[in-house]
């Protein structure tokens, strides 16, 4: 077996495309801030990745086979601080451009995959599931990467454009708090979601 190129590309567009607490950051940070605004923290999302993607392609799974409870321990952190930022968004007002308000940037977007149960989920499952043990490590790596990374740069934007297009729609009606609060509950079912579905 080599690596399952197509199959590992219908998955990863299936994870990336969908819910989860980086989508529903995307989202909010549009709908908040504006497309144009949120594109920096767009960029620091997607290849907030990478920093995942490579220590796991060279052994850190290995490691974390060796110490358990360092990972498990970490994983709820992760899980605790996506719910903390959850909490924010349900808390938000729409509406791009208000006064005092600033987007976030490249280096908050660049911690949120690193901090989000489903990107860890969906990168393991990447190397178990499409590649096979023949294959180099670097090889292995470098095509997760790309095939991800090149998910990443289609639909991060959409998330973000679909958020403006809903704060021009909601922002300022009775909706608006319904809508963030939904947005907030959603990160938080995804983050439960891929916890338990991974084990606990």
């Amino acid at each position: 077996m080599s690596i399952a190129i197509l199959p590992l590309a219908v998955f990863a567009a299936s994870q990336v495309g969908t819910p989860g607490p980086a989508n529903m950051a995307l989202l909010a940070t549009g709908a908040r801030f504006g497309f144009r605004a949120a594109l920096p923290f767009v960029a620091g999302v997607a290849l907030g990745k990478q920093l995942i993607i490579w220590p796991i392609g060279f052994g850190l799974m290995q490691l974390a086979e060796a110490a358990p409870g360092v990972f498990t321990a970490l994983k709820y952190a992760s899980a605790a601080y996506i719910i903390w930022l959850a909490w924010k968004v349900a808390n938000l007002r729409l509406g791009p451009g208000q006064a005092g308000a600033k987007a976030p940037g490249f280096l908050a977007g660049l911690i949120v995959h690193p901090l989000n149960p489903k990107a860890w989920a969906m990168i393991v499952g990447s190397f178990t599931a499409f590649v096979g043990p023949d294959v180099p490590t670097l090889t292995a790596t470098a095509t997760v990467a790309a095939v991800l990374l090149t998910c990443q740069a289609v639909m991060h934007p959409l998330w973000a454009l679909g958020g403006e297009a809903i704060a021009r729609t909601v922002a300022g009606t009775r909706a608006e708090p319904y809508l963030m609060w939904t947005l907030a509950a959603l990160t938080v079912a995804s983050v439960l979601f891929v916890l338990f579905a991974n084990g606990g």
